[in-house]
């Protein structure tokens, strides 16, 4: 790849919903100087509207359009903007559900998934979409996770949300609550444990600490609330360390997260999305309620299983607070710096 530098990841970044913040969170990181001394990104994306949160937030750079990853420059000036072409966005609005919207968000996706499966990119990092405009396009997935899944063809597959020292993997995701319980099975359980310590090694925790967490209250006080800890947990956690694993648990959920945020696990198995999501939101983000606003928002989206690299912002397309200029770049970033912490160890 002679556009390519020597020894750094090509990637490519989804632009996200573009009636949500995604646009402007991928202005604001692509004029981030430092980006460009560890990868070379491509955005996929629509370029009316990213020269429209340019305006915005006052974001300056030269847009180069391309149809070929060859074709792009990688310097601090430019934004190079793979145009998603045969979607009218004209009567999408800031804030608004629509169909338009969400078929954009899904293409976008897909292009992306293609790039890196022809390895024309070496991993993607994607922005914020809106599971209802999704919906609304007449796509019938439950959100970014299971659209990698389907189009890679991947079976086995988890979320993990990382940020610093606190890393949660998901059982089940985006599922009723109802049906989540349903979903706890030692197989996929066990699936979890693995890809979980495959992951954490890739980051460089050479034998990581694994606290799984437990379904019911106080993991069911020895079947008193429940009987998936002692016939599906349980079992899965014996059959890990058996394979050399450091599992332990099921340790109560109102006990676990905090017991790996002071350092007694790398990571922690959640049974299901809002067991993880909580405690790890609360840690990353801040709210600031004198401008009404999140000061800050921090974590990455990772899915573990697939043959292809992906990572992604934990948050949101926030809509109430799309094209005012104050959307956070910060998640973003963090996504860009994990994938090619991924990429350095693969």
């Amino acid at each position: 790849m002679k556009y390519k530098k020597i020894n750094i990841p090509v990637l490519a970044v989804t632009m996200g919903d573009p009636a949500g913040i995604g646009p402007e969170i991928a202005a604001k990181a692509f004029s981030n100087d430092k980006i460009y001394n560890y990868c070379c990104p491509v955005l996929i994306g629509h370029i009316a509207t990213m020269e429209n949160v340019m305006r915005i937030t006052g974001v300056d750079l030269k847009i180069n359009k391309i149809k070929e990853i060859s074709q792009a420059r990688f310097d601090q000036e430019t934004i190079n903007i793979f145009n998603i072409e045969g979607i009218n966005l004209e009567n999408v609005r800031f804030g608004e559900i629509s169909a338009e919207a969400g078929d954009f968000a899904f293409h976008a996706v897909k292009k992306a998934i293609d790039l890196a499966l022809e390895k024309k990119v070496d991993g993607i990092v994607t922005g914020p979409i809106n599971k209802e405009s999704i919906k609304k396009a007449g796509h019938a997935f439950s959100g970014h996770t299971e659209i990698f899944a389907h189009f890679t063809n991947t079976g086995k597959y988890a979320m993990m949300l990382a940020d610093d020292n606190f890393k949660i993997i998901h059982v089940t995701t985006h599922v009723s609550l109802r049906k989540a319980c349903d979903m706890i099975k030692k197989d996929r359980i066990l699936d979890v444990i693995g890809l979980f310590d495959s992951g954490l090694k890739k980051l460089g925790i050479n034998s990581p600490r694994i606290g799984v967490a437990g379904l019911n209250p106080h993991s069911s006080d020895g079947g008193l609330f429940g009987d998936e800890e002692i016939n599906e947990i349980i079992p899965a956690i014996k059959e890990a360390k058996k394979s050399g694993i450091l599992a332990e648990g099921p340790v109560p959920a109102d006990t676990l997260f905090a017991l790996a945020y002071g350092g007694k696990y790398d990571g922690c198995v959640a049974m299901y999305h809002d067991q993880g999501h909580i405690p790890f939101k609360l840690l990353g983000f801040k709210w600031d309620k004198i401008k009404k606003a999140m000061e800050s928002v921090r974590g990455v989206n990772i899915t573990l299983g697939l043959p292809i690299l992906r990572t992604s912002v934990d948050h949101g397309t926030a809509f109430e607070i799309a094209g005012k200029g104050i959307a956070s770049s910060e998640a973003l970033i963090h996504a860009i710096e994990y994938a090619v912490k991924f990429l350095r160890k693969q």
